[in-house]
């Protein structure tokens, strides 16, 4: 966290929030300066009319320093056989600075987050959860905690004549061209503590390794289309979340992004991981990804939904899995909001745990819906807090009923701190 301390020491002015002046935040004209605003981790995007919550500052060296990030406090309480209970937060934080040329825009951006911290025993409870490892096991029925360093990243972008833009990203710990945007940064999400079941067959390469990405983008009117590629380090990250790691570019994607107006923008990629799991190593797997986002405001309330499929298949076997998911986020005005989830994803045998056979193989479907409520409680110029909770109720596919109960459930309580308004 000593670059936050440098940051503010170095630019002690104060912040002002990025919707407090339209020539420095609102929505995006066209999709090529919705790229631009680089608000999400790595090149991924989100409807031009979006407006992220942000601090925003000028420098007099022509730097546009901006700082945004949340915090969440949640008691999390499940039922079942397996259902577990923790007190535990979930947090990020991103600063970032851009500076404009004639010709085009750099953009130098960092993400921190003190989940190895905050989160004890390496995860939290998650009733169906997989991915990742814990003391050398596969996690089951909890969610792992994100790196420290989420993200280290320097962008370039060139605008090509009046309508197009070359983009070049580089990351020593970035976000490729695979799936929509993480979830969390997702304006759909932006109320939901938990990962999505989903993660891992949908927006689990958000933190990567080694990442080289390029793209090219083309306006067209308010709508426009987007091209990219990217090479990175297929490996997840180890159970060690305080450092950095390093590897081959070993894997690849590509991402064709189309904007159907400042409302909606659509996304499909397609990439191959080389042996993504430490303890599956033999394993290469090619996945899928599409979503459809939204993002539309009526008055004082604005509505941001997704809809997302993803889809792991291992090389070499006939085994597929899939993930999919629809959420929404319902703002009332500004301090009130109401989201849901329903996801059916695929699970496999992993999810058995110790009684699972050598090889990971499918083991059937899990329906999850969620709904949930927040009010906001505090707001100063630089964020605000909302209190709130959620419900989360599951269907348990046949082989796991044994061991979870037909319909378990578990209720978040959560406190919400975010930068910016």
């Amino acid at each position: 966290m000593r670059f936050l301390l440098v940051f503010f020491l170095l630019f002690p002015a104060p912040f002002i929030s990025a919707q407090s002046s339209m020539n420095m935040g609102g929505p995006a004209a066209s999709l090529t300066e919705n790229i631009m605003r680089h608000a999400g981790s790595g090149t991924s995007l989100e409807p031009g009319s979006t407006v992220p919550p942000m601090l925003m500052k000028m420098t007099s060296r022509q730097w546009m320093l901006m700082l945004h990030g949340e915090a969440f406090v949640v008691d999390q309480q499940q039922t079942g056989p397996r259902g577990n209970d923790k007190l535990f937060s979930a947090n990020w934080v991103m600063p970032m600075a851009q500076r404009s040329f004639e010709t085009g825009q750099l953009t130098l951006r960092a993400m921190f987050s003190l989940e190895p911290a905050t989160i004890s025993g390496r995860y939290y409870p998650e009733l169906f959860q997989q991915g990742e490892t814990a003391f050398g096991h596969p996690i089951v029925d909890g969610q792992h905690p994100h790196n420290l360093f989420m993200e280290i990243a320097g962008i370039y972008d060139h605008k090509a004549g009046s309508r197009g833009l070359l983009t070049l990203y580089a990351a020593p710990v970035g976000d490729p061209a695979l799936g929509p945007i993480a979830f969390p940064h997702r304006a759909s999400a932006a109320y939901d503590p938990l990962a999505p079941l989903s993660h891992h067959l949908q927006d689990s390469t958000h933190i990567a390794y080694d990442v080289l990405t390029g793209g090219a983008a083309l306006n067209l009117g308010h709508a426009g289309v987007r091209l990219e590629a990217s090479g990175f380090h297929g490996r997840e990250p180890d159970e060690n979340r305080w450092h950095i790691e390093a590897g081959a570019l070993d894997s690849w994607s590509g991402r064709l992004s189309v904007s159907a107006g400042r409302d909606w923008l659509g996304q499909y990629s397609v990439g191959r991981l080389h042996s993504p799991e430490a303890l599956h190593a033999g394993e290469d797997i090619l996945r899928q990804t599409a979503s459809l986002h939204l993002h539309h405001a009526f008055g004082p309330a604005a509505l941001d939904a997704a809809a997302i499929w993803g889809r792991n298949h291992t090389l070499g076997t006939a085994e597929n899995t899939n993930g999919y998911l629809l959420e929404g986020t319902l703002q009332l005005g500004s301090r009130q909001a109401l989201w849901t989830r329903i996801e059916n994803a695929d699970r496999t045998t992993d999810l058995l745990g110790p009684r699972a056979p050598g090889d990971e193989t499918f083991l059937g479907r899990v329906q999850a819906y969620t709904g949930g409520y927040a009010h906001q409680v505090a707001k100063w110029s630089g964020g605000a807090a909302s209190l709130g909770a959620q419900f989360t109720g599951y269907n348990t596919p046949s082989p796991a009923i044994a061991l979870y109960g037909e319909h378990p459930w578990g209720i978040a309580t959560l406190l919400k701190v975010r930068l910016g308004n």
